[in-house]
């Protein structure tokens, strides 16, 4: 059905999903404001795959085809030809908005839009279009290439036949499906974010250092990473804007952020990405 997929935003997320998209023989649109984004997501991609192929999961001389099949873009206008845009943006409500104005008006009528929030809501966001029955939530996990969830979240206009493609596609991508109610956080933030906040909250309280959390979190309950190192990879602005879209949204104080992490993201502390969180990482 899908044979040119529009993404939306050249970080992380967007680099990781058209990366996928393109190993699976799509054609690929990469969308950014940045040209130096941009370049920067274009070589993220050709790494990431040279490391598949030294790990054997895809064949070397394949590099080069799948690189050919992403284009990137700062008009979004190019977007006309695409029969799905996924959108990963900014965790930023307005701009979600904003774009999916544009994009109702640029692709074609029977073009599906998904957006890969990982908590803002879906029927908002269709209520910006005239094709809420043809738009739906795709959270891709990170990395994108190497985790296996694909988190679907109808909303509440969101048509059977589209929920269905997004499903065959998610298969036809080698990715496992996992469906949720469109409610703050849907499945996996709903989760997550506020056993992340509340280790944001034990170091805050100098119940124990951020290096014992995460050993305690890591060794006592068999997770890959603890939820500091986590929330780092996260980035602390986007740990934040998912607390406040579940506080907000349940009206519930159990969701309330953290004043550590407020006092973090404003001082510019955004885990990874800005080379200091919880951990430095600038060496």
């Amino acid at each position: 059905m899908f044979k040119v997929v529009g993404v939306i935003g050249a970080g992380q997320m967007g680099s990781g999903i058209a990366h996928v998209f393109a190993q699976h023989a799509y054609q690929v649109l990469l969308y950014d404001i940045s040209q130096a984004q941009l370049d920067k997501a274009l070589k993220s991609i050709e790494q990431n795959l040279e490391r598949q192929a030294k790990k054997g999961v895809i064949f070397t001389t394949s590099i080069e085809g799948i690189m050919a099949r992403i284009t990137a873009t700062k008009d979004l206008k190019d977007f006309a030809q695409c029969d799905l845009v996924v959108e990963a943006a900014t965790e930023n409500e307005n701009l979600k908005f904003e774009l999916f104005k544009k994009l109702d008006e640029i692709v074609a009528p029977e073009a599906i839009l998904a957006s890969n929030t990982s908590s803002i809501s879906i029927t908002r966001i269709a209520a910006c279009t005239k094709r809420p029955d043809k738009v739906i939530g795709m959270h891709f996990m990170n990395p994108v290439p190497i985790m296996t969830l694909v988190e679907v979240i109808r909303g509440l206009g969101t048509s059977e036949e589209t929920f269905q493609a997004i499903g065959a596609l998610v298969a036809r991508l080698g990715k496992e499906m996992a469906v949720a109610k469109d409610y703050p956080g849907f499945i996996v933030n709903r989760v997550l974010i506020p056993m992340i906040n509340e280790a944001i909250f034990a170091l805050y309280e100098g119940i124990a250092t951020a290096e014992d959390i995460d050993k305690g979190m890591k060794l006592g309950t068999n997770q890959p990473m603890g939820p500091l190192v986590l929330a780092d990879f996260i980035g602390l602005d986007t740990v934040l804007a998912i607390c406040n879209v579940l506080h907000d949204g349940f009206k519930d104080p159990k969701y309330r952020p953290c004043p550590l992490l407020v006092n973090m993201v404003n001082a510019g502390y955004l885990g990874k990405k800005s080379g200091k969180g919880f951990y430095d990482y600038q060496g």
